[in-house]
């Protein structure tokens, strides 16, 4: 009996002894696992906090032109991607980057082209800076391009040409928000090189761009009344030739345009005139004669009934108008947008252009835009 009692004792010794260091390996067990799902968690929160803020977007649009006398043509215009971080609560980061014409590169049509990269910072409430390469604050079309949101289907020809659509440079600007609905943007920044003041051509897209010369832009925008922007733009470049001729080519951009939006009515309005001084005549070249004058203005009324829109645009340039040389465009849009969604639309129109008041060309023009 006292034999059986003291085995009885004796095991259950043992297995105390045993359960014992049975509970510490599993202590030390669902320790070590804690720290491994704390490092996760970590590492999870890591990645969490590194991709917020982060956003993407984009636009795209491709186009079929049937012009009466010229061959026709499809062509995926381009295909833009956009990319955001906000860093902080007044810091944020915006970077656009384009392909042309679907291909890009020796002997081909198209140019992949960063056309924004830039930090924004606030510096309170109603100021604010940007730093890098961003669009310049003038026209209807320079900032906000997104096919969606347009009548036609390519660009208007005043903001292609006289402004000229798309147009970027690299330098800081300055946002002050005066009052609800007013706004100053000034800007110091890069400037065109054009040798005969063609402007278009003057873009250099702040790649190895000639930064002799810088350029000065202000805008001011007046949106308090809802449905309506009015905003004018004054831009001076000390020398367009970027110091590269003989003489200094001062150029000075005035750009005045009104947007309006009531229910299903919408117009929109814009004039836009560049004055170069004589010494762009001055260097011999055909396309700088008359160029001291290049002016532009549209208006383009338009009505939507729900998802269907309808336009006419009259619009009137000359990149050489201090010249009697036929250099004088006018040109008549009308067509229809059909929005699939708000941000999917079908285009169509037809055109009607006068050189010098014979005319021209004509054509159909049928087109797919999208943005996210």
């Amino acid at each position: 009996m006292k034999r059986s009692m003291l085995a009885a004792a004796i095991a259950m010794a043992a297995s105390s002894t045993v359960m014992a260091e049975t509970n510490a390996e599993l202590k030390a067990e669902i320790a070590d696992l804690r720290e491994q799902l704390n490092a996760v968690a970590d590492m999870v929160e890591s990645k969490e906090s590194a991709h917020s803020g982060v956003s993407l977007g984009g636009y795209g649009e491709i186009h079929l032109n049937l012009n009466n006398g010229t061959d026709n043509e499809i062509d995926y215009h381009r295909f833009v991607l956009f990319l955001g971080k906000e860093f902080n609560d007044t810091t944020r980061f915006f970077a656009e980057l384009e392909l042309e014409h679907s291909l890009a590169g020796d002997g081909k049509p198209g140019e992949v082209e960063l056309e924004q990269a830039f930090i924004e910072h606030d510096l309170n409430a109603n100021n604010s800076v940007k730093m890098g390469m961003f669009l310049m604050p003038v026209g209807l079309l320079n900032e906000t391009h997104e096919p969606d949101t347009f009548y036609g289907v390519e660009r208007n020809n005043v903001e292609k040409n006289i402004i000229p659509t798309t147009w970027w440079e690299g330098g800081v600007m300055l946002t002050s928000r005066l009052a609800p609905g007013l706004a100053v943007d000034v800007a110091m920044h890069s400037g065109l090189s054009t040798s005969d003041g063609t402007i278009r051509k003057g873009r250099k897209k702040v790649a190895e761009a000639p930064a002799n010369k810088a350029a000065y832009t202000a805008r001011i925008r007046y949106t308090a009344i809802a449905g309506l922007e009015l905003g004018a733009t004054l831009q001076r470049q000390d020398d367009m030739l970027q110091g590269a001729g003989t003489e200094e080519v001062n150029g000075t951009l005035v750009e005045a345009h009104a947007a309006y939006q009531k229910d299903g009515f919408g117009l929109r309005a814009l004039y836009a005139s560049w004055s170069l001084s004589d010494a762009v005549e001055d260097q011999g070249l055909a396309k700088g004669e008359g160029a001291t004058s290049q002016k532009g203005l549209y208006i383009e009324p338009s009505y939507r009934v729900g998802d269907v829109g309808a336009f006419y645009r009259y619009s009137r340039w000359d990149n050489q108008a201090d010249a009697d040389l036929g250099t004088d465009y006018t040109q008549q849009d009308v067509g229809v947008n059909y929005w699939l969604s708000e941000t999917v639309a079908l285009k169509a129109d037809y055109f009607r252009q006068n050189k010098d008041g014979d005319l021209n060309a004509t054509g159909y023009n049928l087109g797919l835009g999208y943005s996210f």
